[in-house]
């Protein structure tokens, strides 16, 4: 029986598209179309790579309700005008499903099963349908129950403890309460997103991660960014979970809903060789974790220190942290639970409530964020972590 060693895997190049607002601009893109747009830009941005050496693409998807259904992955190899020879998979671990299809891809390589893989996430929350369950007999006369499947909780297993099926932002209304983390503290986050986020688009920070989606519409830029907000503008704003006059998340200081997708090119060293490319990072290791459903905004804490732990680092080598901002409660949660990490790491370039949280793509994005990050700085040691919904946290260390 031979033994095969574990390959490092390289981060070649990582694509997303401008984040779309709900109901904007990308709202009228389908999300395999969304999908395939990153993956040929991937392969375009590359020329040196035979396109059928790509042994996998692996995607994930939250919703897969919609035009999304059926393995999207797959549907975007063939859009992308790949060879009909690349396979493709989709994978769900709700908001972690674009990291997920990252960890996966990278497994894939790091034991030989691959040598170059592509691997990312994508959402179009704008475009998730409504759904009703089959009638339990035929022909019923009644009307019958509609769900969005936009986001949350949706034909819920009576068997669920109740205080698991609460919504997302009174989960995060208990975080703030668990932490004392107060409105103006959140309203703060929320604007030093925005800042950061508007700062590193003026910068060009983004001009080569960003792949604009033209065909239809015009959005060369993430949409939901307000760099003119004010904290008089946002404490104007009502709690959206909490109504007695106790809460505390709002639509400002909360994650927006969105659409778009973002990928990553990840390769062996020999699939290194066929691109001709340096590349951005390496991952070194990953972790997921589960958690009290209810406080699924805490998922990264202990993630975080378990990936760091297995790449065997602290800390104090991290040169960056991309925490996805879910809300800004649970965001401040995870940080409180940090005290030895440097807060002017986290999220330098904005985070996902000015950014955006197009829920299947947003782990790709903060990953390959990261890489792009690392190359920049020329060295380094990087994390891309999210909380995800019904209890769980994920996190990828990447080097350079």
């Amino acid at each position: 029986m031979s033994i095969r060693t574990v390959r490092d895997v390289y981060v070649v190049d990582a694509v997303r598209t401008p984040i779309g607002k709900f109901g904007g601009a990308l709202a009228g893109v389908r999300p395999d179309d969304l999908a395939a747009h990153v993956v040929r830009a991937l392969v375009d941005r590359t020329p040196d790579l035979d396109p059928a050496r790509i042994d996998d693409v692996v995607f994930g998807d939250a919703n897969g309700a919609g035009e999304d259904n059926r393995d999207v992955a797959r549907m975007a190899v063939l859009l992308a005008g790949l060879p009909v020879t690349v396979p493709g998979v989709t994978v769900n671990r709700l908001c972690g499903s674009g990291l997920e299809a990252v960890i996966q891809a990278a497994r894939a390589i790091a034991v030989g099963d691959a040598s170059v893989a592509i691997a990312g996430g994508v959402e179009s929350m704008s475009r998730a349908p409504w759904v009703v369950q089959k009638p339990e007999r035929a022909f019923p006369a009644g009307h019958q129950q509609m769900w969005s499947t936009t986001l949350g909780w949706r034909m819920t297993n009576p068997r669920m403890p109740a205080e698991w099926t609460g919504s997302l932002g009174e989960g995060a209304e208990l975080i703030a309460d668990k932490y004392a983390v107060t409105r103006e503290a959140q309203d703060a986050f929320a604007l030093e997103s925005h800042r950061k986020a508007a700062a590193a688009w003026a910068a060009g920070l983004y001009d080569g991660e960003v792949v604009p989606y033209y065909g239809g519409v015009d959005l060369a830029r993430d949409e939901c960014i307000r760099e003119s907000s004010t904290p008089e503008a946002l404490a104007k704003l009502k709690p959206a979970f909490r109504t007695d006059g106790r809460g505390t998340v709002t639509a400002g200081n909360a994650s927006p809903l969105n659409d778009g997708a973002a990928a990553l090119l990840l390769t062996d060293e020999a699939g290194l060789a066929a691109t001709g490319r340096e590349p951005l990072a390496r991952i070194s290791a990953s972790a997921v974790t589960g958690i009290e459903p209810q406080l699924f905004g805490l998922g990264p804490v202990d993630a975080v220190q378990r990936a760091l732990g297995k790449a065997g680092r602290g800390f104090g080598d991290l040169s960056v942290l991309e925490l996805n901002e879910a809300f800004a409660a649970q965001a401040l949660g995870c940080l409180a639970a940090w005290p030895e990490l440097d807060p002017a790491v986290v999220n330098p370039r904005g985070g996902a409530i000015a950014i955006g949280h197009p829920l299947g793509a947003s782990g790709a994005r903060l990953a390959g964020s990261v890489a792009h990050q690392l190359a920049a700085a020329g060295s380094g040691t990087g994390m891309a972590a999210l909380c995800i919904g019904v209890g769980q946290g994920i996190a990828l260390v990447l080097e350079r």
